[in-house]
């Protein structure tokens, strides 16, 4: 009894002098380790300690951020120059010969030879490959005897024929009988005209077990094999798809609805293929087709190209990424498409002296947060769903004014067509050389993190590396 007295004084006088001692520290945290609290204690005495540090840290950035706020504020500028726009029209296509013939087979039998292969040049008449022919020409021989028995069995009513007339010139036999042999000749050699067309559909067909290629050309396509059966019932199955000339290709490009307009026959049009990524390759437009193509209810139009190729080294099938230039304008004014987006918040506006709205910043806006497709999907947001092709559009743009404060000022503009980057300046207050707004230049403040959370804390989950 008195020895455990004696420990538990000896407890009791550590446990103060550990007190003591984390008092003249001064981190609340560290009596976890000097006094032995229950773990759940320690760990919420930790989150509450980090929880405020972090608060009144955040306090502190606000504060300061909310006194210089617009003090600090800088703009990025771009000057306003000369060049060229050239307004263009992208889609994508596939490439093919511009005579392409599927060579097919009008008779069923089994391949008994292939005289071309893949990539072989054949020429008009060329024998490419071969059927069987052994049961066609079994059917041939059977019409053939046909034939044979016909004529034999005509020969036979136009001898009776004969008799019966003499007999009936002498009185002998009657009319009737005359007219009922003259019928049965007839209808004899009518058989022996059936047989003989029996007879050449079936040498016909006998000719068909040979193809040959209906155009020069090269082979693209082969479909059968050697002992491969080809059954022609229906329709004419295809063994051969023979390009006629891959000197000269032609290329269907798809263009949306909202772009065919403006697309015209003669135009030049740019292209490049994944097989070739840093060459450009050109043709021009030769015919706009209706039979438009809805998929997903987007609606486009085959457009066809026409490409020289003279060093084949285009193919077919192969997927081109078209760029059609539509119209272009040399040496004129333009200002970057960043400055027609830019829109100054309310109050800094309001400090500038407002101005008309730009309905070209708010249209290509638009289009971002709609997900409208590039300059198609900007030109819809006009009125009129053209783009500013069309006689032009009132737009806004701002630039700095001469007074040490550089407050932005509202500049009225109309604008002409655009490449995408830049936008030409039909007419309005700005000159060549006045920079322009395009964006801020001060960096954002980030939000901060997570009441509590994992963020640079590292505080310990709940329930782990519990003390006993």
């Amino acid at each position: 009894m008195l020895e455990n007295l004696a420990d538990w004084g000896r407890k009791h006088s550590m446990r103060s002098a550990a007190v003591r001692k984390t008092e003249t520290r001064g981190h609340p945290s560290q009596l976890c380790d000097a006094i032995d609290f229950p773990p759940l204690y320690c760990e919420r005495v930790q989150q509450n300690v980090r929880r405020t540090t972090t608060t009144l840290l955040l306090v502190a950035v606000l504060l300061d951020c909310k006194g210089r706020g617009k003090k600090d504020e800088q703009y990025k500028t771009e000057k306003a120059d000369r060049g060229n726009v050239t307004m263009t029209v992208t889609a994508t296509g596939t490439l093919s010969a511009v005579t392409t013939v599927q060579v097919g087979s009008q008779v069923s039998g089994v391949i008994a030879a292939l005289h071309a292969d893949f990539k072989s040049r054949v020429k008009t008449g060329q024998l490419i490959a071969e059927l069987d022919p052994a049961p066609l020409q079994a059917q041939a021989e059977q019409r053939r005897a046909d034939v044979t028995r016909a004529q034999v069995e005509a020969s036979n009513a136009k001898i009776n024929y004969d008799r019966l007339s003499r007999l009936s010139s002498a009185g002998l036999s009657s009319q009737a009988d005359v007219d009922s042999a003259r019928a049965q000749y007839q209808a004899a050699a009518a058989q022996v005209t059936q047989a003989a067309a029996a007879l050449r559909q079936a040498e016909t067909n006998v000719r068909y077990t040979r193809i040959v290629s209906p155009i020069d050309g090269v082979v693209v396509d082969r479909k059968y094999d050697i002992g491969q059966t080809v059954a022609a019932s229906f329709q004419a199955p295809t063994l051969f798809e023979i390009a006629q000339d891959l000197t000269k290709m032609q290329l269907q490009a798809d263009v949306d609805q909202s772009d065919i307009g403006r697309i015209k026959v003669g135009q030049v049009a740019r292209f490049t293929v994944d097989a070739y990524p840093e060459e450009e390759f050109r043709g021009r437009i030769a015919q706009i087709r209706y039979n438009a193509q809805i998929n997903q209810n987007v609606v486009t139009y085959p457009v066809i190209i026409e490409v020289a190729n003279p060093e084949e080294r285009l193919l077919p099938k192969m997927t081109a990424n078209v760029t059609i230039d539509v119209a272009t304008v040399e040496n004129v004014l333009r200002v970057p498409n960043a400055a027609l987006r830019f829109k100054p918040s309310t109050e800094t506006a309001g400090n500038a002296g407002g101005g008309p709205s730009g309905n070209g910043g708010d249209a290509m806006r638009r289009a971002a947060q709609t997900g409208g497709g590039g300059l198609a999907g900007a030109a819809r947001q006009f009125p009129g769903g053209r783009a500013a092709a069309g006689g032009g559009k009132q737009q806004t743009v701002y630039i700095l004014d001469t007074t040490p404060e550089k407050k932005l000022k509202p500049v009225s503009i109309r604008t002409g067509i655009t490449d995408g980057r830049y936008t030409q300046v039909l007419s309005g207050e700005l000159h060549e050389g006045d920079a322009v707004v395009v964006g801020l230049a001060t960096s954002k403040v980030e939000g901060p993190p997570p009441m509590g959370g994992g963020g640079g804390g590292g505080g310990a989950p709940r329930g782990g590396n519990r003390r006993g």
